[in-house]
């Protein structure tokens, strides 16, 4: 067993490459093989999102506070709130962020395929964003 303490990792900021504002992560964990789960809390500030990206082994979100938005490749803008859960399949085209005027703070959990959890694509535009919630 293993406990990892409060406040013992710090507090990164997403980076520009994957991320359209300021996005805070709180690693929350990274089993050790065999075991293939990571986990992050990750705050979004108003209009803050990741970019295009895909799991090999799928995602899933759980909204833990504020109002913000999902979206898969070809289909609606959807939005999410405290309490939501998300699955994304494996190697779907998605993104995911805060609405325009409110924060959002998720936990993310995700399994790493032979180390890799996450292929990062191509930024989400602000017509692609702001498209309707439908």
């Amino acid at each position: 067993m293993d406990v990892t303490l409060a406040g013992s990792k710090p507090t990164r900021r997403g980076p520009a490459e994957s991320f359209t504002g300021t996005v805070l992560q709180d690693p929350i964990m990274e089993a050790p093989a065999p075991a293939r789960l990571r986990c992050n809390r990750v705050l979004f500030e108003p209009g803050a999102r990741t970019a295009w990206h895909t799991h090999p082994l799928g995602q899933t979100l759980h909204v833990v506070f504020g109002l913000g938005r999902v979206q898969a490749e070809g289909g609606p803008v959807r939005e999410i709130r405290a309490g939501d859960t998300v699955w994304i399949p494996p190697n779907e085209k998605h993104w995911h962020g805060a609405g325009p005027n409110t924060r959002m703070v998720h936990i993310a959990m995700q399994e790493a395929l032979d180390g890799k959890a996450v292929t990062w694509l191509e930024h989400v535009t602000d017509a692609q964003y702001s498209a309707p919630v439908g």
